[in-house]
């Protein structure tokens, strides 16, 4: 099922379900408990993010061909950081690029986003995709300048700001990514390609990841997880390449769709 969260005409904020034909129809019940298709159609005034994350957990480094451009050595655990709920933004909602703390170096990162649907911990490689709700797209935006020279040592400041974590464009629910690691993926700029490779060149798989992560640790049902991004970011390109004032960037990830965002300064 594709699942889309949306505002209504009456201000409201409802789940639906999209259709073969690309209809939508209203959901009832709780998305995490196998919620009912209505008959009712959905009118959709505006699009959200498909989920209200409890957590956003992010894995750095985790394509193969990603490490190598930057020059990193291939981690031996995966390399955890974190985003904070602030930095969720809709599909189709700007992404802003700082101002009042400054920065001249942001950068973009189509991800695969795993929501999970079930509290859990000390989760086993074997069961991990059972506590999987869905997938969407994410972009883990990067102000690289603060992540590299001016955050101390460490990443967050850089992944941190308001809208860095777009997600969208919907929510696709497990049963119909029985593998989430055969995705192609890419990154679209005002119409170029930018990242083109597959979810396959991962260094850790989804499962591995859900192992790693839950290990003495709760995940919270709602949590997100951003699983690394491919080679091809603007910070690894000769010239690079910063996202700018009236810039477009899409991700797109197979059997998910299109996470699609301008881009502006920061009012």
């Amino acid at each position: 099922m594709k699942i889309i969260r949306y505002e209504n005409e009456a201000g409201q904020i409802e789940f639906g379900a999209i259709n073969a034909s690309g209809k939508t129809f209203k959901l009832d019940g709780h998305i995490a408990q196998s919620p009912k298709v209505t008959t009712t159609p959905s009118y959709v005034k505006k699009l959200l993010a498909p989920i209200q994350p409890t957590a956003v957990l992010c894995i750095g480094l985790n394509y193969r061909q990603h490490a190598a451009e930057t020059g990193a050595k291939v981690p031996e655990f995966p390399v955890l950081f974190c985003k904070g709920l602030n930095t969720v933004q809709n599909p189709n909602d700007p992404i802003q690029l700082p101002v009042h703390l400054k920065s001249n170096e942001v950068d973009y990162e189509c991800e695969l986003a795993v929501v999970i649907g079930k509290t859990c911990k000390n989760v086993s490689k074997k069961d991990a995709l059972k506590y999987v709700l869905g997938y969407t797209c994410g972009n883990d935006i990067s102000a690289r300048d603060w992540q590299k020279n001016f955050g101390g040592g460490q990443w967050c400041r850089g992944k941190f700001f308001d809208t860095f974590a777009p997600l969208g464009p919907c929510l696709v629910t497990a049963d119909e990514i029985p593998n989430p690691n055969t995705l192609s993926i890419k990154t679209i700029l005002n119409g170029q390609v930018m990242q083109d490779s597959n979810t396959s060149d991962m260094i850790f798989d989804v499962p591995t990841l859900i192992e790693f992560l839950s290990g003495s640790t709760t995940l919270l049902a709602g949590t997100v997880i951003l699983t690394g991004t491919p080679q091809g970011v603007g910070m690894a390109r000769n010239p690079q390449v910063w996202l700018k004032p009236g810039d477009s960037v899409t991700v797109e990830i197979e059997k998910i769709g299109k996470l699609t965002n301008p881009v502006e300064a920061e009012k």
